[in-house]
């Protein structure tokens, strides 16, 4: 009965300092998740945000007509530098071309380089030579390479509603 009793003592101590390493652990994690945003769109928050990994296979898994609402963050690419209307976000070996939901808002042209998080819907569609020569034009491209661009192109697309863009802490 002893050796029972004794077993429960040292289980519950092991059980206890346990805790006590997660609820730190737990609580350092809260404290380095406090980033503040500005927001551009619609107010959107940074919970249940997605990688730019999920994200490729979402989009892996799309097919031209279909569309997955989502949120999710990764590097900017390039944004438009004639307004801000678009930009293009990192997935890896392709890009995303984000556009704005009514055409309500823009980008700073200067946020390359910079995660972003973005909420919208996703979708796959067929570029026109036409529309990927415009968007050529807009990114400051010569016109040598404008005019290379000869055949349509299967591109991963995001319409957004909200986008939040980390602020630099300035201390």
């Amino acid at each position: 009965m002893k050796k029972i009793l004794l077993v429960l003592v040292v289980a519950m101590m092991a059980v206890s300092c346990n805790n006590t390493v997660k609820k730190e652990a737990s609580e350092e994690k809260m404290e380095t998740s406090k980033i503040e945003y500005k927001s551009f769109g619609d107010v959107i928050t940074d919970e249940n945000v997605v990688s730019k990994e999920a994200m490729q296979e979402k989009y892996a898994s799309l097919k031209p007509g279909d569309t997955v609402a989502v949120k999710f963050k990764t590097e900017v690419k390039s944004v438009c530098q004639s307004k801000g209307c678009w930009m293009r976000m990192d997935l890896g070996e392709e890009e995303a071309m984000v556009k704005f939901k009514d055409y309500a808002f823009f980008m700073p042209k200067d946020i390359a380089g910079q995660e972003v998080i973005v909420d919208g819907v996703a979708f796959v569609e067929e570029m026109s030579v036409d529309e990927q020569r415009h968007y050529a034009e807009d990114a400051g491209k010569t016109p040598e390479e404008v005019a290379a661009i000869t055949a349509p192109k299967r591109t991963l697309s995001f319409m957004s509603n909200g986008v939040l863009i980390p602020v630099e802490d300035k201390q």
